[in-house]
């Protein structure tokens, strides 16, 4: 093993999310443990939820956003929980950051950055101080590589599948909720040096990520595994409240119950969260729900769902305001499904506990994502109505299909199958995605010897 001084250094900066942050921080662990040092950097709310996951050769850099506005105090400087009034103000902010990271990078002279989609300054920055800078993906190669080929079109080899797709009325809600972030994503893409590193399986993604490699060339696109965080990691300050959920869990049958989360980013309107909750009761499934309410607005549970429910549910349901240790209740036996707005960690994480996913994608990736699930045979899509709403009939009939349904076998096996071949896939690939990262490292010193 090399000695400590022959280490290369590496700053990573990810997107303002912990959706982001901790896949970069699961990174981070990997390559601390084949002899590089990381600097992960991001705003003190972000670094605070992964802090306490922390290991030897991985070290916290705060970035301070010192042009936020006042509506945007520093316990917002993340995407979590933000309602989308905010959410632009703080992308501006942090695009406005550049000053403060500029003095974070000579600081630190790193060997390389791992960056985000986002901002778009990133790269350049790095070049103009002779650093090479490798682009990271959280999301999928699937989502990934249908947006690309899309905006190519016809330069392109034909996406894989005819079962990834978006309706006219997605392609408009994305288009909206992007929009001038859309071009710094496929500069993150276009930009990186020599490789494009994805969170993703070959065993679930295969055929995407080769076709993305296709379409992007003269790059290595390299999936470096689930990079989900361990179990006995998550909680933290929490831990008396998932001791209760989880006691709760302990009282149900074998994958007799539903967990319901739909993200921390994207929130239901009031009839698609009284639909959902009289489809859960329809349903007669026990369940367990995870709900979140922007930041900002002071609401609790038993306003937004129909009056009475609670109590109509009994002790089949149990209804959790904010956070919940969702790897952990994914891994409780007692789980047989995960409705889930379809976030590529949730998808991802779901499929490595071997649970079938209902999907209720709401913007983003999130309904590739949804009808890549569809398409490994590992989950149902609920369909909305004409008007792009939920119905009662139409998720209680999903949820059963997936979690008590002969109709459903089909789709739990595969999920446990699915969670068999995550689990024992071999380290092959994620060893080829840190020797292109040496190999980057040694040419810059390289270059820097010659001067």
């Amino acid at each position: 093993m090399a000695n400590e001084e022959s280490r290369f250094r590496v700053l990573m900066f990810p997107m303002l999310s912990y959706g982001h942050v901790s896949p970069f921080l699961e990174l981070a662990k990997i390559l601390s443990q084949k002899n590089f040092y990381l600097y992960v950097c991001s705003t003190p709310i972000n670094l605070n939820s992964i802090k306490k996951r922390l290991i030897p050769s991985i070290e916290l850099v705060e970035l301070h956003l010192s042009s936020s506005p006042p509506e945007l105090p520093p316990h917002y400087h993340t995407s979590n929980g933000l309602g989308g009034h905010l959410l632009p103000a703080l992308l501006k902010s942090f695009e406005m950051s550049k000053p403060e990271f500029t003095i974070i990078l000579e600081k630190l002279n790193p060997d390389l950055i791992i960056y985000d989609i986002f901002p778009p300054w990133i790269i350049d920055l790095a070049f103009s101080y002779h650093i090479p800078a490798v682009h990271f993906m959280c999301a999928g190669a699937a989502s990934s590589s249908f947006f690309y080929s899309s905006v190519k079109n016809s330069s392109v080899p034909q996406f894989p599948s005819s079962g990834i797709f978006l309706k006219d009325s997605e392609v408009i809600k994305r288009k909206n909720a992007l929009g001038e972030i859309k071009s710094a994503i496929f500069t993150s893409f276009e930009r990186s040096c020599d490789i494009v590193l994805i969170k993703s399986c070959r065993d679930m993604e295969g055929k995407y990520i080769d076709h993305f490699h296709s379409i992007l060339t003269n790059k290595k696109v390299i999936s470096m595994g689930p990079l989900t965080e361990e179990l006995d990691n998550e909680g933290g300050d929490l831990e008396e409240d998932a001791d209760i959920i989880l006691q709760w869990l302990d009282k149900k049958d074998k994958a007799s119950t539903i967990y319901l989360s739909l993200g921390s980013e994207s929130f239901l309107s009031k009839k698609d969260m009284e639909e959902l909750a009289h489809g859960l009761k329809l349903s007669n499934v026990n369940f367990i729900w995870a709900i979140r309410f922007p930041k900002g607005e002071d609401i609790k549970a038993e306003v937004a769902l129909p009056k009475g429910f609670l109590e109509r549910v009994g002790g089949r349901g149990l209804v959790v305001e904010g956070w919940a240790p969702q790897t952990r209740i994914l891994g409780h036996s007692s789980i047989g499904g995960f409705v889930s707005h379809c976030g590529w960690a949730s998808v991802i994480e779901s499929l490595g506990f071997g649970v079938p996913i209902v999907g209720i994608p709401m913007n983003f990736d999130q309904p590739i994502n949804a009808r890549l699930a569809v398409e490994l045979g590992a989950g149902l899509e609920v369909l909305k109505d004409e008007n792009l709403e939920l119905e009662r009939k139409e998720v209680a009939r999903v949820i059963r299909e997936v979690v008590i349904e002969k109709s459903g076998e089909e789709i739990r096996k595969k999920a446990r199958e699915m969670s068999e071949k995550i689990r024992l896939k071999g380290d092959e690939e994620i060893d080829d995605g840190v020797e292109e990262l040496r190999k980057i490292c040694h040419k810059k010193k390289q270059i820097l010897d010659l001067k």
